[in-house]
């Protein structure tokens, strides 16, 4: 019997929507064949170690889900976080896709859950045509002003 490929979704406490269980459900519908395994660690600094231990545990790609506080403390956990992964992509060759949150986007409670949630589905779709189609799966959006949690810019 063949094993099932599988897909890691990491998200934290510290963040103020689940958005975990959004790309739990997302990713069942896009990628049915794969096998998802989810884990939620304290914070976004914990975020790089936990997909790696995913992807050691054989996953094909990961999803990291991270809400940055509005602190310059909270600005420099994310720097720490956005360098850690990019060395774990590097180093594994694997496809990693974060998904941050800034307090500091919008004042509105509302709002946030607004971004949080859509910018959540979108990269959960991003993961999942990448996982298919490789690097070659987005090139049909490549320059076309996409945001993932606002709406599109279009292109110049």
């Amino acid at each position: 019997m063949k094993e099932r490929k599988c897909v890691g979704i990491v998200d934290t406490t510290f963040s103020r929507i689940d958005m975990g269980s959004i790309a739990v459900k997302r990713l069942k519908e896009l990628l049915p064949e794969y096998t998802i395994i989810r884990h939620t660690v304290p914070g976004i600094k914990d975020l790089p170690g936990e997909a790696k231990r995913l992807i050691d545990r054989g996953c094909e790609g990961v999803m990291t889900l991270g809400w940055v506080g509005a602190k310059q403390v909270d600005k420099y956990s994310y720097i720490a976080l956005s360098v850690g992964l990019t060395m774990l992509s590097i180093l594994t060759g694997k496809v990693i896709v974060d998904v941050t949150v800034h307090e500091d986007e919008s004042s509105d409670p509302r709002e946030l859950r607004k971004i949080a949630i859509e910018r959540t589905r979108a990269h959960a779709e991003n993961l999942a045509t990448m996982l298919k189609e490789g690097g070659e799966g987005l090139v049909k959006k490549a320059g076309l002003g996409i945001r993932q949690g606002y709406e599109d810019v279009g292109p110049l």
